[in-house]
């Protein structure tokens, strides 16, 4: 059995069991607290389903902090079982959801990855291309920006799989330099429009007259 298969299969169980703990929670057969299990676990299958067909939803900002909710949450409910004299049907709750909830974080917290195409605009993927192409064969690129009293200039290389963006700039008379790494040009691409206001149209090969 594939990887990919063996994700679709255990996104497929966590919705069934989504389906049977709303069920049970309509027949009366849960507490309050199911309630924010269930919400808690429909978001946790949402972004289950998204990392299985490859598509970003609602943002990955969201992702990783939920991963560490759940975390959190599922260490919390295991002590009180092991420590707290719950009701059966408390107790069913608390282990359903704790489980759950140690199954997925680890898919969630890669899903909460910005550096992946799924989360790259069209238009993003499109310039990562241009890039990867500039970069081809050559040993780096530059780009240089000035906007009122704002100035950034950037270095992008290739070393093996990995992109390297090293950053200076410059405003007020102040100066900062940085460099990021990423595993995907079009993440790049999304970095150099926010933090420098530059695109791939701007980049130049230093060879270039």
């Amino acid at each position: 059995m594939s990887l990919q298969r063996a994700y679709r299969l255990l996104a497929v169980f966590y919705s069934l069991l989504l389906l049977i703990g709303v069920i049970a929670l309509l027949a009366g057969g849960g507490t309050p607290l199911a309630l924010a299990h269930l919400v808690v676990g429909g978001l946790a299958v949402a972004g289950l389903w998204g990392y299985v067909l490859e598509r970003g939803f609602m943002g990955p900002r969201m992702w990783r902090p939920l991963a560490v909710v759940l975390a959190l949450g599922a260490v919390v409910q295991l002590l009180a079982v092991l420590t707290i004299s719950l009701d059966g049907v408390t107790l069913t709750w608390m282990l359903t959801s704790a489980v759950f909830a140690l199954l997925v974080v680890v898919i969630l917290y890669r899903y909460g990855d910005r550096d992946q195409a799924i989360w790259a605009t069209p238009e993003e993927l499109e310039a990562a291309r241009r890039l990867d192409a500039l970069l081809e064969g050559k040993a780096r690129l530059e780009a240089q920006k000035r906007e009122g009293g704002r100035e950034a200039s950037v270095q992008v290389v290739k070393a093996g799989s990995e992109y390297r963006a090293s950053v200076t700039r410059r405003r007020d008379g102040q100066q900062e330099r940085f460099e990021e790494r990423f595993h995907h040009p079009a993440t790049l691409v999304f970095f150099l429009d926010k933090f420098t206001g530059l695109s791939v149209n701007d980049f130049q090969r230093p060879d270039a007259a």
